[in-house]
C-alpha cells in the first residue's frame, strides 16, 4: 500500500513535564545523544512532510533556541496557555492557516516511535478512507493513558481520558498513543466544536473523534505492532527505559552491519555515531556525539569517546577522548586523556597516563607515558620521553611548542613554550628547555650533580639510612662477601 506524503506533521511539545522534576523542559531531556523531541522529529522527517511544526509553550525560549540550532526545518508555534491537546492543534491552524491534506499529530516525548510505524498509520488512514485514524497499542498496563472504546463490531467509538473513564473503561488495555492522522479540512471544522467539559477543564483532541463520528465520518485505528514504541516519557524511570530500548536498537543495527560489539549490556552508542565494518567495540565503552570508528579499529574496554574520529585499524583502550582525531593504525592508552584539538597521525602512539590538548602529533611519533602535551606540534617519527611536560601557560597566555621530525626528547623534560626543537635534535633527561634547539643538536639544561660525602650519617644520626651507610662504609675482612655481611647483620 502506498504511503501518502502528509501535508503537515504537528509535534506537540508545549507541556511542562512536572513529573520529571527538572529545570530542563521535558522534551529537551537527552537520550542516545539527542533530545527527546529530536528523535520524534527524525521519525517525522522520514515521511517527507510538506511542513514540520512544533507546538511550544513551557520554557518556550529554551525549546525554540534548541529547535533553531538542531531543527531549523521545524516551525515553532507558541501555545501561550496550555489548555489541552485540542487547543494546541487549534493554535497551529490559527497560526499557519488551513491545511489541505493529511495532518499527522504526534508528541515530542515519544522517542521510540519509528518512521515505519507512522508510515503504516498513514497507509491505513488513506487505504480505509478515514476522516481520522488513531494509532493505538495494546499494553500490559494502560495506567495514565486514554482508553480506546470500540463498539461490538470493533469500530472506534471514542477515546476516554483516564481521569474521565468509568471503572469498566479503565479496564480496557488498548491505549491511545496520542498520534493521529486527520483530514486537514475536517479537523479544522471539528476543533471549533471541541468543549472543555471534563475533569481537567481542557480541550481534548480526542473529542474530535467523537465529533467526526457523530457527523457520519469514518473513524479508524491502526494498532502498533510493538506497544513500547508509543509509550511516552513522563518521568526519569521512563526516560531510562527509553534510553535502554533505543540503545539496544542502535547496537543491533551496527552488529547487523558488520560491527562486533563484545558486550551489548555494557556498551552505549549515540544515534549519530558511525561505525564501519569490522570495527570492534569492547565492554564498558561509550561512543557519543559525532564519533566515527574506522574499519577494523578496536575501541575499549573502558573507553569514552565524544566527537572523536578513530582511523582504520587503530586501537584505543581505557581512554577518554573529546574532539580528537586518531589516525589509522595508531595506538592510544590505556588510561589516556585526549582533549579537544588533539590530532594523532597514522601509526602514532599516545600511551599510559598521557594527556593531550590542542596537539598535533605526526605520523609514527610517540608519547608513550606520564606526559602532558598541550598547544604543541610534533613532527613525524619523534619520541617524547616519560614524565615530560609541555609548559604552555605563563599565567596569562598560552604559548606553542614545535618539535620537529625524528626528535628524541629525554625523560623528565620541561619544554617551556614558546620554543622550537629542530629536526633530528636530542634533549638530555632531566632538562628544562627554555630556548630553541637547533636541528641535530643535543640540548642539556640541568644542574651539575654534586655528592656531599657523609651527609646522612652527620645529619640523620640514628636512622636506618644512617646505619646502612655506616655498615657500607665499614672495612670488611679479607674474603668476606655479601653473603657473609648479610649473615653478620642477622
Amino acid at each position: 500500500m502506498s504511503v501518502p506524503r502528509p501535508a503537515a506533521v504537528i509535534v506537540l511539545a508545549a507541556g511542562e513535564g512536572t513529573r520529571m522534576k527538572s529545570k530542563t523542559p521535558k522534551v529537551l531531556h537527552e537520550i542516545c545523544g539527542l533530545a527527546l523531541v529530536d528523535h520524534m522529529l527524525a521519525a517525522a522527517r522520514g515521511l517527507d512532510p510538506e511542513s514540520l511544526i512544533v507546538v511550544v509553550g513551557h520554557a518556550r525560549e529554551r525549546v525554540e533556541a534548541h529547535l533553531a540550532a538542531s531543527a531549523p526545518d521545524a516551525r515553532p508555534v507558541v501555545q501561550e496557555k496550555q489548555n489541552g491537546t485540542g487547543h494546541a492543534v487549534r493554535t497551529v491552524l490559527e497560526a499557519v492557516g488551513p491545511i489541505e491534506g493529511t495532518v499527522l499529530v504526534t508528541y515530542g516525548d515519544t522517542p521510540l516511535l519509528r518512521t515505519e510505524t507512522l508510515a503504516a498509520l498513514l497507509a491505513r488512514h488513506a487505504g480505509d478512507g478515514n476522516a481520522v485514524t488513531v494509532l493505538t497499542a495494546r499494553v500490559p498496563d494502560p495506567t495514565g493513558y486514554g482508553r480506546i472504546v470500540r463498539d461490538a463490531g470493533g469500530a472506534v467509538l471514542e477515546i476516554v481520558e483516564e481521569k474521565d473513564a468509568t471503572p469498566e473503561q479503565r479496564a480496557i488495555t488498548e491505549m491511545n498513543s496520542g498520534v493521529y492522522a486527520f483530514d486537514g479540512g475536517l479537523l479544522a471544522e471539528a476543533l471549533k466544536r471541541v468543549g472543555a467539559a471534563n475533569a481537567q477543564g481542557e480541550q481534548y483532541l480526542t473529542d474530535v473523534l467523537a465529533i467526526l463520528r457523530e457527523d457520519g465520518h469514518r473513524v479508524g485505528a491502526h494498532v502498533a505492532a510493538d506497544h513500547v514504541e508509543v509509550e511516552g516519557v513522563n518521568d526519569r524511570v521512563q526516560l531510562s527505559f527509553a534510553r535502554r530500548v533505543l540503545n539496544q536498537r542502535i547496537l543491533e543495527a551496527h552488529m547487523r552491519a558488520g560491527v562486533t560489539i563484545v558486550d551489548p549490556g555494557s556498551t552505549w552508542i549515540d544515534a549519530g555515531v558511525v561505525l564501519e565494518p569490522d570495527a570492534v567495540v569492547h565492554p564498558g565503552t561509550q561512543l557519543k556525539g559525532a564519533t566515527r570508528i574506522g574499519e577494523g579499529a578496536e575501541v575499549g574496554p573502558g573507553a569514552t569517546l565524544t566527537d572523536t574520529v578513530v582511523g582504520e585499524e587503530a586501537v584505543v583502550r581505557n581512554t577518554v577522548s573529546d574532539g580528537a582525531e586518531i589516525g589509522a593504525r595508531a595506538s592510544v592508552g590505556p588510561f589516556a586523556y585526549l582533549r579537544p584539538g588533539t590530532v594523532l597521525g597514522a601509526a602514532g602512539k599516545i600511551g599510559t597516563f598521557v594527556e593531550t590538548k590542542n596537539a598535533r602529533i605526526g605520523e609514527g611519533s610517540k608519547v608513550p607515558h606520564l606526559t602532558y602535551v598541550g598547544d604543541a606540534t610534533i613532527g613525524t617519527g619523534s619520541n617524547i620521553g616519560a614524565a615530560c611536560v609541555f609548559v604552555n601557560y605563563d599565567g596569562v597566555a598560552k604559548h606553542h611548542t614545535v618539535v620537529g621530525d625524528h626528535v628524541r626528547v629525554g625523560s623528565d623534560n620541561m619544554l617551556v613554550a614558546p620554543i622550537t626543537i629542530g629536526d633530528g635534535a636530542y634533549t638530555a633527561a632531566g632538562s628544562v628547555i627554555t630556548s630553541d634547539v637547533p636541528p641535530g643538536a643535543m640540548a642539556v639544561a640541568r644542574g651539575k650533580q654534586r655528592n656531599i660525602e657523609g651527609w646522612v650519617v652527620r645529619r640523620r644520626p640514628g636512622t636506618a639510612s644512617a646505619a646502612a651507610a655506616e655498615r657500607a662504609a665499614a672495612p670488611q675482612p679479607d674474603g668476606a662477601d655479601e653473603g657473609d655481611r648479610a649473615a653478620a647483620d642477622e
